[in-house]
């Protein structure tokens, strides 16, 4: 039964409902898609206050936990009888006598509890008021939690992959915002005037859609200054990652601006004496707004993989920002592939957010689709 359609099941129902209570009838059936929302969400909570998430402070260096590897929690203690609370054990350094390859084993003899909603290092929430309060927080300062290990400097991986996603997935949202303000104006004027302005508008687009996309990113994101502040650098990745990604969602508003210039309610609203600009923004846009929250979905990914890639390559993002694509540059050299794979986990951050976003960008399209009932 969970197969048959809304309509079939509940036609009186789905006679009266509104197209976005159908487009949410339609979208929870998607199941791979309402695990991508919850996983979305999760992200985005994270990204929201990372410093509650986190559990060291993200730049402070440790010279002692050097390449240190990750670190296992625990729940059942059976040193001295069995008692239960989660905990982990400080690992001890050793070498290989031949070959002096360090060697890391729990020191089942020290154990160190860790504490839900404990004090920590303070941050600052949305830059509102500053807390010391953190989900999970160690009771010994000396030997901290290191849940993906430490970099070069000893800093706590764990801690700057939360951390990063502020940046990584924020500049997504971002970005696409721009990208949908210009491709919904430049767009929508192209579909609704026709006729020259959408020849002008269309020829641009096509130049645009021309560009080698990653030279392109190469090239203005080189020709920032080193110097720059980081807020003025993540404003100016975002402009930048914007006026090359914004081409593709206006050529979809001008194909549905064109279909639904002709259609009665719009010829209705002319006869009226409506605005034109009322006719755009209140009639027409509402028409397929799911369609453009699907397309929108399916561009944050892009975005979070642009800044990703430059910031990898050194010419986004530059050291103390903390994003994904900077954290990833920290796994660019032998050593790290051989010795510390866990410099890796950001990666894994960005795979596990862009799957997440192509599914509920799937799960959206497929729902607010007329024609896939």
């Amino acid at each position: 039964m969970a197969d048959i359609a809304v309509t079939n099941l509940a036609p009186d129902r789905a006679a009266v409902a509104s197209q976005w209570q159908l487009i949410w009838w339609a979208f929870r059936r998607h199941r791979l898609a309402m695990i991508s929302l919850v996983v979305t969400f999760l992200m985005y909570a994270v990204a929201v206050i990372p410093g509650f998430f986190t559990i060291n402070d993200p730049n402070l260096q440790n010279a002692r936990a050097t390449f240190h590897p990750p670190q296992r929690l625990h729940l059942v203690d059976t040193g001295d009888g069995i008692s239960i609370g989660l905990h982990y054990y400080p690992l001890k350094l050793t070498r290989d006598p031949q070959t002096l390859a360090a060697i890391y084993k729990e020191d089942r003899t020290k154990r160190i509890d860790v504490q839900f909603f404990g004090r920590g290092y303070e941050y600052s929430v949305l830059g509102l008021f500053s807390t010391d309060i953190h989900l999970l927080a160690s009771s010994e300062k000396t030997s901290p939690l290191l849940l993906f290990g430490a970099d070069r400097l000893g800093r706590d991986v764990f801690s700057r992959t939360v951390q990063g996603s502020q940046i990584s997935l924020s500049i997504g949202l971002v970005g696409v915002f721009f990208s949908l303000m210009l491709g919904v104006v430049l767009g929508g004027i192209s579909g609704y005037y026709g006729g020259r302005i959408d020849f002008f508008m269309q020829r641009l687009i096509d130049f645009v859609l021309s560009l080698p996309t990653i030279p392109i990113w190469l090239a203005m994101a080189a020709a920032l200054p080193q110097g720059w502040p980081a807020t003025l650098q993540y404003m100016m990745i975002t402009i930048i990652l914007s006026l090359t990604g914004w081409a593709q969602l206006a050529r979809v508003v001008r194909g549905r601006f064109l279909s639904l210039r002709t259609e009665e309610f719009v010829a209705a609203a002319r006869l009226d004496g409506v605005r034109e600009r009322r006719i755009i923004f209140r009639h027409m846009l509402p028409s397929f707004a799911s369609h453009v929250i699907a397309s929108i979905t399916l561009a944050v990914p892009a975005m979070i993989l642009a800044e990703t890639s430059l910031s990898f390559l050194g010419l986004g993002l530059q050291p103390p920002t903390i994003s994904w694509g900077v954290l990833l540059r920290e796994a660019q050299n032998i050593r790290s592939i051989a010795t510390a794979p866990w410099l890796f986990m950001p990666g894994v951050a960005v795979v596990v957010a862009v799957m997440a976003l192509n599914l509920l960008g799937d799960g959206l399209r497929d729902a607010a689709d007329p024609y896939n009932k």
